[in-house]
């Protein structure tokens, strides 16, 4: 069989959707527990005598525990094999989460949460690397199809669910129900997922590990210190730390014979833009269930309920439009999608800016699902174009990569939304208005979103076409090829098959 220029993603397993479906279980289980102790922490802070203020570090420790833990992930899986590190990963994670429904106070609760990190971090990127192992590209999109909804929905649904659970059972069902879920998926993963062999002499970077670990880590204190709404200057210094630490990795694995990552990935210009455009598209995509709330509560005076209710259309039109992003990436193209995408999602930003209390809310419903909608072509798109060039002895470095810098984003997202509305609410531009600070805060969103639209059309027109129209055929006549289902691969194309 003739070598491809650009090989596959899959390397050795022939695409699976049970394997693609369980992973976006375990990341949805991951994802969701980032967030959904935020309607708990007054119940918490009951139960254990202390001030709500303190309880958030359960939320900090475990999203620092996950970001720097990400990176050692990538290499664990190389050096054990992949399904030995994520059956680890989701048993760890459930024994984790029984450790903190039983916690008998802070301390504990904390600990706990730094252990179902560390189960998370590895859940993360070693399960979306098991899925893409497997991926050709013709079939890129489908897969990446489950990837994507765990990031999108677990945002939206962890007020309702945390909130549910709290007010009905009690916040020990925050975790509580991660164990059947946990235990159901560790026996699927034994039956699922390929035994692939791992590779015992692979080398450590360990200054390339510390530095990245340092890095990531001060970036996501600093930003969770910004988002507390106090200690500016803490919060300043530990973002320029983790720059420097950052700085210093890359020239470091630059010059490093075995480093951590290999950073030729970024020399791709389909990954590049999930650096770049596709970084600042999920940090301000990932400020709206933090703004939205908050308007609709401090701004417009509504209660939680009301609020919640209304914000759950996002989630609406996140599943709605799912049928038909692959269809609409087929037919029109990566880069025609993404630049859609971040224009149509800043318009609804603006929008949402213009919002009153009097506004009929059968129009804040419709304008919600419609930003829901665009949010998931734009985070469908840029799932499936950053690998669409990745060839697969840069897999691992690209998953890691790309996982690292999707949990900064989110974490940016959240801050730079608190900072906005700190900083509108000290000027006098919308007067006598509750709302002001996050009609400000919006507007600004929608202008960083058009960085995203800016990078995309610098994209050739064909960017990622292998994985768009695979074969080739649909560059010339788009829309001929059904959008799902199987596609017969150009000659040559296929697996690499073991021997």
């Amino acid at each position: 069989m003739p070598a491809r220029s650009t090989p596959d993603v899959g390397t050795s397993q022939a695409w699976s959707p049970r394997l693609a479906l369980l992973v976006a279980a375990t990341l949805f289980m991951e994802f969701l527990d980032a967030t959904v102790l935020t309607t708990a922490i007054p119940n918490i802070a009951g139960d254990f005598g202390v001030p709500p203020a303190d309880v958030n570090i359960t939320m900090t420790a475990y999203l620092m525990t996950v970001a720097m833990g990400i990176p050692l992930s990538g290499w664990l899986a190389e050096r054990v094999g992949a399904r030995t590190v994520f059956c680890v990963a989701i048993a760890l994670f459930t024994v984790a989460s029984l450790a903190c429904a039983v916690s008998p106070d802070l301390t504990v609760l904390t600990i706990s949460r730094i252990v179902q990190g560390a189960g998370g971090a590895m859940m993360v990127p070693v399960g979306t690397l098991l899925v893409l192992r497997g991926t050709p590209k013709s079939e890129l999109l489908r897969a990446t199809a489950f990837l994507v909804w765990p990031a999108l929905l677990a945002p939206v649904l962890a007020p309702l669910v945390g909130g549910a659970l709290t007010t009905y059972l009690s916040w020990h069902w925050i975790f509580l129900i991660n164990l059947p879920l946990g235990a159901a998926a560790f026996i699927a993963a034994l039956r699922i997922v390929p035994a692939v062999p791992g590779n015992p002499s692979r080398r450590l970077d360990w200054l390339g590990l510390l530095l990245t670990t340092a890095g990531v880590g001060a970036l996501v204190v600093g930003l969770e210190l910004a988002t507390a709404h106090s200690d500016g200057p803490w919060a300043a210094a530990c973002a320029a730390a983790g720059v420097v630490f950052l700085g210093a990795a890359v020239l470091w694995m630059k010059r490093a014979r075995n480093p951590l990552f290999d950073l030729s990935v970024f020399a791709t210009r389909t990954f590049r833009a999930m650096a770049t455009g596709g970084f600042v598209y999920r940090l301000t995509i990932s400020s709206v269930p933090f703004l939205l709330p908050l308007m609709f509560q401090t701004g417009f005076g509504w209660s939680p309920l009301h609020a919640g209710a209304m914000v759950a259309a996002v989630f609406i039109g996140n599943i709605g439009i799912k049928p038909a992003t692959t269809p609409l990436i087929r037919r029109f193209g990566f880069r025609a999608m993404l630049v859609f995408g971040s224009l149509a999602s800043a318009v609804t930003f603006a929008l949402c800016a213009l919002l009153t209390p009097d506004t009929p809310q059968v129009l804040i419903f419709a304008l919600l699902v419609c930003s829901g909608a665009f949010r998931s072509i734009g985070f469908s798109a840029y799932a499936s174009v950053q690998y669409a060039d990745i060839v697969p002895a840069q897999l691992t470095s690209a998953n890691s990569v790309s996982a690292t810098l999707v949990q900064l984003a989110a974490g940016s997202g959240i801050a730079v939304g608190a900072l906005l509305i700190r900083i509108y609410d000290g000027v006098a531009v919308f007067d006598a208005d509750a709302a002001g600070p996050f009609r400000g805060a919006f507007l600004t969103m929608a202008l960083l979103m058009l960085f995203s639209t800016a990078d995309s059309l610098s994209l050739h027109r064909h960017a990622g076409a292998e994985v768009s129209r695979p074969g080739g055929k649909e560059v010339s006549l788009p829309g001929q090829e059904p959008a799902e289902g199987p596609h017969p691969p150009p000659p040559g194309a296929g697996h690499v098959q073991p021997r």
